[in-house]
C-alpha cells in the first residue's frame, strides 16, 4: 500500500510551522522527501531541530543542503546584524532573508521533479508572521504556476502543486493542529537568537508569536525562554 503512495517533498526548517505542514502531508497519504537547508543561519539548534523531527516522522528520505547564503548578508539571520528584541513592528524585519522561499522552492522543485514527485509542501503562514513577502497566497499561486514552466515536467502537461497548509491559520489555530496530530511540539525551534545555544530567547519576534499562539490556543507551552515574551 505505502509503494502505491506518491512522495511529497516537505521543506523542514526546524520550526513548528514546518513540522505541522509536514505531519499534515504525512496524514494525506504522501510519502516523505524532507529538505532542508543549512543556509549559514546563526545557530545551529535549528538544523538539528529539523533532523529530530524527519526522524519523529519517519519521513522516507532527509537530505540537508549547505548553501551559505552568509556571502549575500542582508538579514539578521545570516549577517553580523542584531536580531530586533522590541516586538513586532509595521515594516519588514531584518530577519527577512532575501528571496529565501524562493531560493528554498527552487531546489524542492528540482528534488520533487528528479524524483517524480508533482507535490511540495511549506509551512508558511500569512497571519502571524513578521511580514515577509514569501510568506504571501500570491507568492506560493505565483511560485507554482511558475514550476510549471520551467520544467520538463511541465511542459510535458505534468505540473506541480505547492500545498501550503498554515496558510490561513493563526499561529494558535497551528498550535491546535500540532497537538491534533500528536507532535511533540518541544521537539521544534523558532527563536532567532537562541541563548547559550539550548534556550528561546523569548524576545525576537519569532519567540514572541511562537509563545502567544501557545497561549492563545490554552495548550501548554513545552518551550524554554530565557526570558519571559
Amino acid at each position: 500500500m505505502i509503494q502505491n503512495q506518491p512522495h511529497a517533498v516537505v521543506l523542514l526548517s526546524g520550526g513548528l510551522d514546518s513540522m505541522t505542514a509536514a505531519a499534515m502531508a504525512r496524514e494525506r497519504g504522501y510519502r516523505l522527501l524532507a529538505l532542508t537547508l543549512d543556509y549559514g543561519q546563526r545557530h545551529r539548534i535549528e538544523l538539528q531541530a529539523a533532523i529530530r523531527i524527519a526522524e519523529a516522522l519517519g519521513v522516507e528520505r532527509h537530505v540537508v543542503i549547505p548553501l551559505d547564503l552568509r556571502a549575500f548578508g542582508g538579514s539578521a539571520l545570516t549577517d553580523d546584524i542584531d536580531v530586533p528584541k522590541d516586538g513586532l513592528g509595521e515594516d519588514i524585519p531584518v530577519t527577512y532573508v532575501p528571496a529565501r522561499n524562493t531560493i528554498f522552492l527552487s531546489l524542492a522543485l528540482g528534488w520533487a521533479e528528479a524524483a517524480g514527485a508533482r507535490d511540495m509542501f511549506i509551512g508558511v503562514n500569512a497571519l502571524d508572521y513578521s511580514g515577509y513577502p514569501d510568506c504571501r497566497p500570491d507568492f506560493i499561486a505565483a511560485f507554482e504556476r511558475l514550476a510549471g514552466l520551467a520544467t520538463k515536467a511541465g511542459d510535458e502537461g505534468h505540473g506541480f502543486r505547492i500545498h501550503a497548509p498554515l496558510l490561513d491559520l493563526s499561529k494558535a489555530d497551528i498550535v491546535r493542529e500540532a497537538a491534533r496530530l500528536g507532535l511533540d511540539a518541544g521537539l521544534s525551534w523558532s527563536c532567532y537568537d537562541p541563548v547559550d545555544d539550548q534556550l528561546h530567547c523569548g524576545m525576537c519576534d519569532s519567540c514572541r508569536i511562537r509563545a502567544r499562539g501557545f497561549e492563545e490556543a490554552g495548550i501548554v507551552d513545552p518551550t524554554l525562554y530565557a526570558a519571559t515574551p
